[in-house]
């Protein structure tokens, strides 16, 4: 099946398949409730797959004691209850070993990961200069002009690679090389809606609070709404693309 529309404005759902193949990765504890499966500090799209793809078969393949997973760029966190764990073990046990043997076992199934709802989010921005406190520095700084700011921010397809931060932040990337930003030395307060830069990363902030990343423009799009049956707009593995607005089409989203 091809893309299907599912809202008048922003989210189209794919259902092409895709699959992963089983890469390396190292295992070590975090803490005494919790193991982290590390496959390397970096942002790759295929690790990225492989970690939603265990972060999926952990949350159907839940052993006793298991609490929760938490998927990142490229790692996947299990939490587990010691206590209870403790209580099924033999005197010389430990909760530690029963849950390294527990992952592995898990791990050793090869794994084909399919993407079946996987969404395309498409996000409207605006990159007037009165709602982009930091474009002047960043065109000074890349030696770009505004035109091609927008052309190379939205000449991309984001993935989604985690949530975190703030409840509906989402970490995407990766921008072109042309945009790439470090981060503020010092966070400035940031007004809900701000889409930023930092690194080849691009995010959106979905309250108004302190912030690093560099702001090129802003969208009306709520990005976290309590009262919705899904809070957060994004979701880890989301495909997102932004188009651009102007200042009277952003007052009247």
């Amino acid at each position: 099946m091809g893309y299907v529309r599912v809202t008048k404005k922003h989210i189209i759902f794919n259902n092409t398949p895709m699959t992963t193949p089983t890469l390396s990765y190292q295992l070590f504890p975090l803490g005494d409730s919790a193991l982290t499966l590390d496959w390397g500090n970096r942002i790759d799209e295929a690790i990225n797959l492989e970690v939603m793809a265990r972060y999926q078969q952990f949350r159907h393949q839940q052993f006793p004691g298991f609490i929760e997973a938490v998927p990142a760029y490229s790692s996947l966190t299990v939490y587990y209850d010691p206590v209870f764990i403790r209580k099924l073990l033999p005197a010389e046990g430990t909760a530690f070993n029963y849950v390294r043997e527990r992952i592995t076992e898990i791990m050793a199934v090869e794994l084909t990961y399919k993407e079946t709802n996987s969404r395309m989010v498409r996000i409207p921005v605006c990159y007037d200069a009165s709602l982009s406190p930091d474009l002047e520095h960043i065109l000074e700084e890349n030696k770009i002009t505004v035109e091609e700011l927008i052309s190379l921010h939205t000449g991309r397809i984001y993935r989604v690679y985690m949530m975190g931060f703030l409840p509906g932040f989402a970490y995407m990337g990766e921008v072109d090389e042309q945009l790439a930003m470090a981060r503020k030395l010092r966070p400035k307060s940031t007004k809900a809606g701000s889409v930023g830069i930092a690194g080849r990363q691009t995010g959106i902030y979905p309250f108004t609070s302190p912030g690093g990343w560099q702001i090129i423009g802003m969208t009306p799009i709520e990005l976290f709404n309590r009262n919705r049956k899904e809070p957060t707009l994004l979701q880890a593995g989301d495909r997102v693309q932004f188009y651009s607005i102007d200042k009277y089409e952003f007052a009247h989203y």
